[in-house]
């Protein structure tokens, strides 16, 4: 399958830029590279009906977090609520490099988005991201009537390190440590450390993601190699995913993570989850913040966005 055009314009630009691969990067100077592409890559942000700055209490201190409105909502009207955990590799990436995404969620599904900055690697190494993920997930339902949501209508989601939170919370709230959530949305997750499927083998150069990339993340995650292993580190080695919620699984031909998000997703379903699962064979990782050239990226996050607005409000159509 080849290359989507836009993606190949993506990769063609980084080379002309001459910017170097990630993982030749010190972590201060990979998240001034991914700060300064921002404004290159994103389209401009969709208005939304309220905006906020927030903070809750973290196991470290305050954790900062972003409250979005949908557009044409109410005031007081309690929306549903998607959690959503940011993308990265659990080194990069904040409130502002997923603050696009996060507008268009929250307007396509009518809902009310919270992103979470929880801490990142490698000053704040695993299990730190769990924890702050946490924190803020039992706060949003503690405070549920001061923000305006519905907490029974409660999801979590997140884009590759934050699609693997996401899965983490998921499976925490089945077994009580958290608030049980009613759904998963897992955009090209990151769900096994030990990164060894055959997808490395086959991306290893020419890509934003490649196998000496997710490494370089992984080392600055999770730095004691035999707490990979752990299932908060990587959901997929959990004993069962039965009773976690049901979930929308999106994963990219063009990326070494897409042999262990078809894992996660068939997973689900044999373990008796309901999934549904959607591959972009021509996609490459991280497209879903790169819109300004890749109109697929619009679309997925409608898809995702609409999958988990009929999961809400099932009579309502796609």
């Amino acid at each position: 399958m080849p290359i989507d055009p836009g993606a190949q314009r993506v990769l063609d630009l980084i080379r002309e830029m001459g910017r170097p691969p990630i993982h030749t990067l010190s972590h201060e100077e990979a998240r001034a590279a991914s700060a300064k592409s921002r404004a290159v890559l994103q389209p401009e942000p969709e208005a939304v009906a309220e905006v906020e700055d927030l903070t809750c209490p973290g196991p470290l201190g305050p954790i900062r977090l972003r409250r979005y409105r949908a557009a044409g909502t109410e005031a007081g009207e309690a929306l549903p609520c998607l959690l959503f955990l940011h993308g990265g590799g659990w080194v990069i990436g904040d409130l502002d490099s997923h603050d696009q995404p996060c507008r268009l969620l929250a307007n396509a599904a009518r809902c009310c988005v919270i992103a979470v900055d929880y801490r990142m690697a490698p000053e704040h190494p695993y299990p730190a991201a769990v924890e702050d993920s946490a924190a803020a997930l039992r706060w949003v339902v503690a405070n549920a009537a001061q923000l305006r949501i519905d907490a029974a209508r409660l999801a979590v989601g997140g884009d590759s390190a934050g699609g693997n939170l996401a899965a983490v919370l998921a499976l925490m709230g089945r077994d009580g440590s958290v608030p049980a959530v009613g759904y998963q949305m897992l955009l090209y997750p990151a769900t096994d450390m030990a990164a060894n499927r055959p997808a490395y083998e086959r991306f290893t150069e020419g890509l934003i993601l490649t196998d000496k990339t997710m490494r370089w993340f992984i080392d600055h995650y999770v730095p004691e190699p035999k707490r990979r292993y752990e299932w908060q580190a990587s959901p997929l080695r959990a004993n069962s995913l039965a009773g976690t919620p049901p979930a929308f699984v999106m994963t990219a031909g063009y990326d070494p993570l897409v042999d262990e998000g078809t894992a996660y997703a068939r997973r689900l379903e044999e373990d008796g989850v309901r999934v549904t699962y959607l591959h972009l064979a021509d996609q490459i990782h991280a497209f879903l913040t790169m819109g300004k050239f890749i109109p697929a990226s619009a679309l997925v996050l409608r898809q995702a966005a609409l999958a988990l607005a009929h999961h809400w409000q099932p009579e309502a159509p796609l």
